[in-house]
């Protein structure tokens, strides 16, 4: 299920506590005690921290950043960049998480403002690149 962010820049702690099963707070507080914080621009303009953070949670995600190609080629589970762009020479972005479910692929988008953070608009979601969570994952909560 999706991680409704507490923070404008808490995507990425968002993600990672959707896919560890965990509350945002919780998430928070272990990201917190790797000295990663949400306000720190390098959690949404870097993978590093999202890596850290992910492997506290025992989750394995690739070392490389694939560019995305189509929705159909993706693996079963990912971190997207979405809304990706450039501010002053750096590059920023949204964290969403790809799932292809049982019943279908979907994203789940943890800002605060949307309607539903369970997101089946494909055509409306952009993203740039993605890196595959790996199957072996012992922790991830999601099947």
């Amino acid at each position: 299920m999706p991680v409704i962010q507490e923070e404008p820049s808490g995507c990425g702690i968002a993600s990672v506590a959707a896919l560890a099963g965990v509350s945002y707070q919780e998430a928070k507080d272990a990201a917190n005690d790797l000295g990663i914080y949400a306000h720190d621009s390098r959690l949404w303009s870097e993978t590093q921290y999202i890596t850290i953070l992910l492997r506290h949670f025992g989750l394995s995600a690739a070392d490389v950043e694939l560019p995305f190609v189509s929705w159909r080629l993706l693996p079963s589970l990912a971190l997207l960049s979405v809304k990706w762009h450039i501010e002053k020479g750096r590059p920023y972005w949204h964290w969403v998480v790809f799932w292809r479910s049982p019943d279908g692929p979907l994203v789940f988008d943890s800002k605060k403002t949307l309607k539903t953070n369970i997101r089946t608009d494909f055509g409306r979601i952009k993203p740039k690149w993605y890196i595959p969570i790996e199957k072996g994952s012992h922790n991830c909560k999601l099947p």
